[in-house]
């Protein structure tokens, strides 16, 4: 009897339905996982609503959506990576680096606003690229290669800018890709459809490529990957430049939101995304995740910090708060993984 190994497991003549089966279970575990993240934004969102009678206004939902705008930007570009057990320190500054890039191309050169968005983008695609190459060949650990990207890129950030914010005062075009409204009389901010482009474009790449099918099957098990026969240092160098593009977008977002490219800010925002990849169910030893669990993770995060503010709460708690939600969110994954 001959035997077949792929990234999916290890089929057979006799048991050919076993990893059908396997594939069934952990959809149907996903899937649980995104429901028990919705259930829980449900919750949160009522109690605020009873808290305060303000919070559920229609102005309020939308500030609520817009601030989810660049957290879960970041979140579903950096899902990519811990689905495949690695992690991104780099994203908030990388951000910001691409965000002062976007100003360098734009303002500094004069680029037609679609050309210096491109290149901002593709900027962040540079920085994952780099990490990747640190990763996968260099063998250095992913949370040492990118806390060093993340001090490079706030350091550059600084230099290439001079220190100073550029503005975008004589590009409207480029404020209106976050700040702008496509739907005529309505007053919903460009930036989150932007987020709900960038996620379905995510989770078509996840669940139905062959970068998706990897990037699952190194999370699960990267050895035996390997021995399949599949090259894992190009696909995680892939994986890296693929998040490194939703830096750059993020990049573009925020500072289209901001009408400039503040060099001084992005520390504490690669903090927020990886909790909202959590939240939303991605185990941090990888082999699972979902782009639609990210964003409702990115969601209970900007609902937890609008509600709070609303309700008083002061910032120094408001910490508190998000901080033993993310710990139950992990101790929540480490109890489903032992159990399963």
């Amino acid at each position: 009897m001959t035997t077949t190994t792929s990234p999916e497991g290890t089929r057979n003549g006799g048991g050919a339905a076993a990893p059908r089966r396997g594939g069934a279970a952990a959809a149907a575990r996903n899937k649980l996982q995104q429901l028990l993240a919705f259930a829980s934004l449900i919750v949160i969102f009522l109690f605020f609503f009873i808290m305060s009678p303000n919070f559920a206004t229609t102005s309020n939902v939308t500030s609520i959506l817009f601030s989810t705008v660049v957290i879960g930007t970041l979140a579903v570009g950096t899902t990519f990576v811990i689905i495949t057990g690695g992690i991104d320190l780099s994203i908030g500054t990388g951000m910001t680096l691409c965000a002062v890039m976007s100003g360098v191309f734009i303002v500094d050169a004069g680029l037609p606003v679609p050309l210096g968005v491109l290149g901002a983008v593709l900027f962040g695609g540079l920085l994952g690229l780099v990490n990747g190459l640190n990763t996968a060949l260099l063998k250095i650990p992913p949370f040492i290669a990118t806390l060093a990207m993340m001090l490079v890129a706030q350091g550059l950030a600084l230099v290439v800018s001079g220190s100073a914010p550029i503005y975008f005062t004589d590009s409207p075009g480029y404020l209106d890709i976050s700040t702008g409204s496509i739907v005529p009389g309505v007053d919903f901010p460009n930036a989150v459809l932007v987020l709900l482009a960038a996620a379905v474009v995510a989770a078509v790449v996840l669940g139905r490529t062959v970068l998706g099918r990897y990037t699952y099957s190194i999370g699960s098990n990267e050895e035996a990957t390997a021995l399949s026969g599949i090259d894992v240092r190009r696909w995680k160098i892939t994986v890296y430049a693929v998040a490194g593009l939703f830096t750059g977008l993020a990049g573009v977002l925020i500072s289209a939101r901001l009408g400039s490219a503040q060099p001084g800010t992005g520390v504490g925002y690669e903090l927020q995304a990886i909790a909202a990849v959590v939240i939303g169910g991605t185990s941090l030893t990888g082999g699972k995740g979902t782009v639609v669990g990210t964003l409702i993770g990115a969601l209970i995060i900007s609902v937890l910090n609008n509600g709070l503010v609303i309700i008083g709460v002061p910032q120094e708690w408001q910490n508190v708060i998000l901080g033993a939600v993310i710990l139950l969110a992990v101790y929540t994954d480490t109890v489903r993984r032992r159990t399963a």
